[in-house]
């Protein structure tokens, strides 16, 4: 990080400094978590639903902690007047504003990412083609919200040369807020889902809340889109209709209309895909060591990334083969007893019908889907879920399934024919491991499955230990 002054840091915040340490100094790390504090952090106390930062103020100071952005000067008692205290009215606001008075001290290519589903892969898949040519940086973990995405500024350093940003979102106006700190020069949005629906009301509304991104372009933007998504495909017509005058609008997919359009895909060595893409008239062929059409589509928004920012398709097949996935996001594991493809890491329907693509791959094993609630569906959960049975019916041999809503998942799939002798419901995540070692058999291919609230970890710890439950 690049040390900031206390009176940027004000000036920055619009706040107000309450009192200053004898030892001014400059600030070299911003935190939100107390546990975190080093010699030139600044503590800011975040206020939270269950939590408030300010209660971890004395922690912080004992650790030596001697910069602090609060909003509530009550807990700012005799023993900080060795400290720098500056005051605003809400320290997530204030987080945000310090985020975008930093990142403007960066005259580089910010790529910004959001969608329903493939997020967080085509971050990680964006990150690798970009960092096999440029000093690149990349939100770490599930870093994509309001205080994740001003932390990742934070770490941008002089060096670096272009940064990759994932954009999560509930609710509308979250996307612009965090357009707006980070100004992406190129957008991308992976597709239009059901995720978060219970809030936004329908998938119009989603389309509407991602397009958000796009709230700061102008004529030298760029917005990547999925052409093969309905709501997507409508603003790529849009483009072509109109003038141009706009942002630049490329899309992807598997249909011909797209400006990047995969002709054809096929999987080597059991845990790669390779495909072939045409492109301005040309035929190119690029690897990925992963599986699934989805992860197909997660690259070919990567690839039109490393295009607008002047990559050769020969740079960007060698930046593919680089990707590593982050972990519990379809994670192939071999156990001594099974094959199994970790995706716990959350879930959405949409998502959970690609993930059970790639277990319709496995033809030589027994396939079995152990699938759990997709959480924030509100009305639309049984919905949801039974669109998930349906698609389940030719992609898994056996369904085991826990959770309120997931039942409708195995009540859907019997309903359209499915043996009702290899479906499983279990009322607790404890019952259902019990059950496994009568459920599972040696040499199962075992996708496991749903939102992160369910904590499927266990499960999967439970049989990478070889089912002794």
């Amino acid at each position: 990080m690049i040390s900031l002054r206390v009176e940027e840091v004000v000036q920055a915040t619009q706040g107000q400094l309450v009192c200053q340490g004898e030892d001014s100094g400059v600030i070299t790390n911003i935190v939100i978590d107390s546990r975190l504090v080093c010699p030139g952090a600044m503590f800011v106390a975040i206020v939270g639903e269950s939590m408030d930062g300010h209660t971890f103020l004395e922690s912080a100071h004992q650790e030596g902690c001697k910069f602090f952005l609060v909003s509530n000067e009550s807990y700012i008692t005799d023993r900080f007047k060795d400290s720098t205290v500056i005051k605003v009215d809400n320290t997530e606001i204030g987080l945000g504003l310090l985020g975008k008075y930093y990142r403007d001290k960066f005259d580089i290519p910010f790529v910004g990412i959001t969608g329903s589903v493939g997020k967080t892969t085509t971050r990680d898949m964006v990150y690798s083609v970009l960092a096999s040519k440029f000093n690149t940086i990349k939100n770490e973990k599930n870093y994509n919200n309001q205080f994740g995405v001003p932390l990742t500024l934070f770490r941008l350093e002089p060096s670096h040369q272009c940064a990759v940003i994932e954009m999560g979102m509930c609710d509308f106006g979250e996307i612009e807020y965090l357009a707006n700190i980070v100004r992406p020069k190129i957008g991308i949005i992976t597709n239009i889902g059901m995720s978060h629906i219970e809030h936004l009301g329908s998938q119009e509304g989603i389309f509407k809340a991602k397009m958000e991104i796009t709230s700061g372009f102008d004529q030298a933007s760029s917005l990547i889109i999925n052409g093969d998504d309905r709501f997507l495909r409508a603003e790529l017509e849009r483009y072509r209709n109109s003038n141009k005058d706009s942002y630049k609008v490329y899309s992807f997919g598997m249909e011909l209309q797209n400006d990047l359009c995969c002709k054809s895909q096929e999987i080597i060595d059991h845990d790669k895909t390779r495909f072939t893409c045409g492109f301005e008239g040309q035929s190119y062929d690029f690897t990925i060591p992963c599986l699934g059409e989805h992860n197909v589509k997660n690259a070919m928004a990567a690839i039109l990334a490393g295009h607008i920012m002047g990559m050769t398709m020969e740079e960007i097949s060698n930046g593919l083969m680089d990707f590593v996935a982050t972990e519990n996001r379809q994670d192939i594991i071999k156990t001594d007893r099974f094959v199994l493809i970790n995706d716990v890491y959350n879930a959405s329907p949409d998502s959970m019908i690609a993930a059970l693509k790639v277990l319709k791959l496995y033809k030589d094993n027994r396939r079995v889907a152990i699938l759990g609630d997709c959480l924030e569906m509100g009305q639309f959960a049984e919905e949801a879920h039974r669109k998930v049975g349906y698609q389940s019916i030719d992609k898994a041999d056996i369904i085991i399934t826990t959770g309120q809503a997931a039942r409708f998942i195995g009540v859907e799939a019997m309903e359209r024919g499915f043996d009702l002798s290899r479906v499983f419901h279990f009322e607790s995540k404890d019952e259902l491991i019990c059950a496994l070692p009568e459920v599972v058999d040696d040499g199962d291919v075992i996708l496991l499955k749903a939102s992160r609230g369910m904590k499927f970890e266990d499960i999967v710890e439970v049989l990478k230990g070889g089912c002794q439950c």
